[in-house]
């Protein structure tokens, strides 16, 4: 079994992006920003009704307007429309306007329902509109039971019974979901903003009936993804539909609202939690009732498909008699999709939650209380390692006691995320040429994450060369197949991969220049062996280099304004763990972008769609609360590495506590709990008797 070497010059150290430069200078061209020859914008035709029957499509008043070279229906009428927003046709032009005034232009004979549901608690009323025909908007509860919960609440010392919830979080990444598309009699092109070049391209060749060999997707660079970018989605496949019309590309990206409306989001959750503890702090008995809503892909059995709002119950903490009943809400608004370490903010901040709230009603320190519970001996050392760096012992007091206005409290939760290893089906390779350079390529794609200098480290670290040396090369299907980039695992699949490619190369150069170690120095000189004709060498991802199952904890340090209920995050210690560092600057960079999203969800971040129309109301950066630079607070990242277990991801857990220390510093300083996220200026005062209860949201 393969084994990482023990002395690193560059793994575990911090390496500038090999792409920093063309970042920085603007030389990188996203997926939005390709401009094939003779290319054409497309848009999309969305439901103006959150429920309809779409009985006729007209396309020739569009086909008429001046500049627009393509128009089709995303499927034929008769159909049923079951959210605002909803795909039904789209349009290619030459202008932006071109395809605006021909988006105005379609005729849509519809019959719009009488009634419709957006909210969860009105989802779920027996005489509430049906989201799918013929079944339940609640899907069937799913229950587990271990051991006895009746017989055990009565044995506790302590309970305490709370209702955490948590809203639908929508993805806003940078770069919208689209593509560029070009058809040609060759074959179909998709410069694709993706999380997973072979997704999209399995899923146009599947929707254009063709063979995956006449499809190519190329994903150079990628403006953020966090789960949802999967797949060929309405606006890929619509945007070859009508390059292969127009016989020209066709460049589809969404626009903020679009996004906001049709491609994903967090699920909510709905927790009614009752947890209590024995005398001595050991946590006995559990019961917990969860639902949320997954939009349309959520509902009752034989509807949206039902467990789409679901969460891990109970979380981290060994609890031996526990009952957990959940299900799922159909409502009419877009499907929810995989969104950064999914179920784990939402079950962190419900189970944080309630176990502060139970240290409260035992009188002990909320610390020592997870001491005694966690049975991860690697959270152990973390919370340990993260309470000394943020100062617990000094800072912590009782809930409420800070003295004046602004008062101070802090808190803490944890992270376990059980995915992030490899991909066993990863392959690459390298095309090495006589005078010493080596280009790598994989069929992987680089979503910001720094996979592209991951790629570099690795080769520079086994070859004895500088990460400036590696020619690196990732984002094509015509390259060796490679993971997509989700749950935490790219990390763990290209370093492998890239180990034993080097390694194969090593071996093949020793081979043929006589060499005993062709690394380092004697490098260049190997090479000059291989003549006009350049090495390829393959490899593939080995066992024993990777793992998986990363935990890690976050202590936060708030201010909050009693007159104002602002909230105000002073500092954040991350402890985190993922077996070996690779590259520890862009590591850190990872965890600072998980814990800024981990403060939007527990502060600002939350869908709010209208009763009377269906439609989102904060549907862009301007209404949709985000964190910007102002908010961001001193963050302290601490590392814990463990070359031994091999490398593991860090996307998913770096984001997954950050709200429940967030919402425990805050209950710490004003000695009430806002069981809600986000944690609002209004709510704080409403917490503490200040606002009228119709004022809290």
């Amino acid at each position: 079994m393969s084994t990482w070497p023990t002395q690193n010059k560059y793994i575990s150290q911090s390496t500038t992006r090999v792409d920093a430069a063309a970042k920085v200078s603007g030389r990188a061209r996203y997926s939005s920003d390709i401009q094939a020859d003779g290319w054409l914008y497309g848009m999309i035709l969305r439901s103006k009704w959150p429920a309809a029957k779409i009985l006729v499509v007209d396309l020739d008043p569009a086909r008429k307007i001046p500049g627009i070279k393509a128009a089709l229906v995303v499927r034929d009428a008769p159909f049923t429309i079951r959210y605002y927003g909803e795909e039904i046709a789209a349009v290619a032009g030459t202008s932006k306007q071109a395809c605006l005034d021909a988006l105005r232009a379609i005729v849509v004979k519809a019959e719009p329902k009488d009634q419709f549901v957006v909210s969860e608690d009105d989802a779920r009323q027996p005489d509430s509109a049906q989201v799918w025909e013929g079944a339940k908007n609640a899907s069937t509860p799913r229950v587990r039971e271990t051991g006895s919960v009746d017989s055990a609440f009565p044995e506790c010392a302590a309970v305490i019974e709370g209702f955490y919830t948590t809203p639908v979080q929508i993805h806003n990444p940078m770069e919208t979901h689209g593509s560029t598309v070009s058809w040609t009699d060759d074959g179909v092109t998709s410069w694709a903003s993706t999380q997973g070049i072979g997704s999209v391209r399995d899923g146009l060749a599947g929707a254009l009936k063709l063979d995956q060999s006449q499809v190519r997707v190329i994903t150079d660079y990628m403006g953020g993804g966090f789960g949802a970018k999967f797949g060929a989605g309405v606006e890929g496949v619509m945007a070859a539909r009508l390059s292969r019309e127009a016989k020209a590309p066709v460049r589809l990206m969404l626009t903020r609202f679009d996004q906001a409306l049709a491609v994903g989001n967090r699920p909510s959750s709905f927790q009614k939690i009752k947890i209590g503890a024995l005398a001595d702090g050991k946590l006995h008995a559990f019961e917990m009732e969860n639902y949320g809503t997954a939009g349309i892909g959520a509902g009752g059995d034989g509807g949206g498909g039902g467990g789409g709002a679901n969460i891990q119950a109970p979380y981290l903490y060994k609890v031996p008699n526990s009952r957990v009943k959940q299900f799922s809400v159909a409502v009419n608004a877009g499907s929810s999709r995989a969104f950064r370490a999914p179920g784990n903010p939402p079950a962190s901040f419900g189970m944080e939650s309630a176990m502060d709230d139970l240290a409260v009603k035992l009188g002990i320190d909320p610390l020592e209380l997870r001491l005694k519970n966690d049975p991860n001996k690697i959270r152990q050392h973390e919370y340990r390692l993260g309470a000394e760096q943020l100062g617990w012992k000094e800072k912590y007091r009782s809930p409420g006691s800070s003295p004046g206005v602004v008062k101070t409290g802090i808190g803490c939760a944890a992270a376990a995320w059980p995915a992030g290893g490899g991909s066993r089906d990863t392959q690459g390779e390298a095309q090495i040429s006589s005078d010493g350079s080596i280009e790598l390529r994989l069929g992987v794609q680089d979503i910001g994450t720094g996979t592209k200098t991951v790629i570099a480290i690795v080769a520079a670290e086994i070859l004895g060369l500088k990460p400036s040396q590696i020619t690196v090369r990732v984002g094509d299907t015509n390259f060796p197949a490679g993971p997509g980039s989700g749950g935490s695992t790219t990390c763990a699949s290209v370093s492998p991969t890239v180990y034993d490619i080097c390694n194969n190369a090593l071996s093949q150069l020793q081979s043929r220049s006589g060499l005993a170690d062709a690394r380092g120095d004697n490098w260049f000189a190997a090479c000059k062996t291989l003549g006009v004709s350049p090495l390829t060498v393959h490899g593939q991802w080995q066992p024993g280099l990777s793992a998986d199952h990363a935990c890690g904890v976050q202590f936060a340090e708030v201010a909050v304004d009693t007159e104002t209920g602002l909230v105000t995050v002073l500092k954040i210690v991350g402890v985190h763990d993922c077996g070996l560092i690779i590259d520890r600057l862009t590591l850190e960079s990872q965890i600072n972008g998980g814990i800024i999203m981990g403060m939007g969800y527990a502060l600002y971040e939350e869908r709010v769609l209208d009763t009377l129309s269906g439609v989102m109301l904060n549907p862009n950066f301007e209404t949709y609360k985000l964190p910007g630079i102002a908010d961001v607070p001193e963050i302290e990242v601490v590392l814990v590495n463990m070359p031994e277990r091999g490398v593991i991801g860090i996307g998913e857990p770096s984001t997954v506590p950050t709200a429940g220390a967030i919402a425990n510093a805050v209950a710490n300083a004003i000695g009430v709990r806002v069981t809600s996220l986000p944690i609002t200026p209004a709510k704080v005062l409403a917490a503490l008797g200040k606002v009228p209860p119709a004022m809290k949201s």
